[in-house]
């Protein structure tokens, strides 16, 4: 087997764990999951005006809630399957993020504060992408990783003084905030949490994921 594709083996397995771990979520044992009896959350709660939407459906039929934490692991795990989603429903659902960072976690609530900091100059997007896709770089360290979160930052190009203004404001603490009592009140209790169409979902790979999406459009 040439060197090529031993690398190319390697990287389909990766891939596969990834989407096999969809929903090995960040959760004390003895919690219950979000929504076990399945009783549908009320929209306002999943859905805020300001809540980042990073695809939307014009015909708003279908709409996709999770409520992550940037270090969590099984979130990271999740995030190319997500991927992977958005870009095959892209304008045929709205795929909406909430905070919920884990208070074991020691960075989870900075990487909040550094989303909801780019989000104010319009790079919530690229800066969610940069915190899972470097999550190795910074996840799971015991000092706070401002320098790392400010290099990212910087590379969006974004303006730094403003940005750490933001981190640190009291705004951007209950943006942070206001995401996670919404969550706590839709019964979640570990990341990733996802709700469809206001009802818990309880995916096991990827697949499982399209076939709840495609049944509720088709509804």
């Amino acid at each position: 087997m040439s060197r090529n594709l031993k690398l190319t083996v390697i990287l389909a397995a990766l891939a596969t764990v990834a989407v096999a771990t969809l929903l090995v979520v960040t959760r004390p044992a003895d919690s219950p999951a979000a929504g076990a009896a399945g009783e549908t959350v009320p929209a306002e709660v999943l859905v805020r005006p300001d809540s980042h939407r990073l695809s939307t459906a014009a015909d708003g039929k279908v709409t996709l809630v999770e409520f992550l934490d940037f270090e969590c692991e099984a979130c990271g795990a999740a995030y190319p399957a997500v991927e992977q989603l958005r870009k095959t429903y892209a304008g045929r659902i709205t795929y909406v993020v909430r905070y919920f960072p884990i208070a074991s976690h020691p960075n989870a609530q900075l990487a909040a504060r550094t989303a909801q900091a780019a989000a104010e100059q319009g790079k919530f997007e690229a800066m969610y992408m940069l915190l899972f896709e470097r999550q190795a770089e910074w996840g799971h360290q015991n000092t706070p990783q401002r320098e790392v979160f400010l290099g990212y930052a910087r590379e969006l190009g974004v303006d730094l003084v403003r940005f750490q203004a933001d981190w640190d404001s009291p705004a951007t603490e209950d943006r942070v905030s206001r995401d996670q009592a919404d969550g706590q009140r839709a019964g979640v209790r570990g990341t990733p949490t996802f709700f469809l169409n206001g009802r818990p979902l309880s995916p096991q790979s990827l697949e499982d994921l399209t076939r709840a999406v495609d049944a509720a459009l088709a509804s």
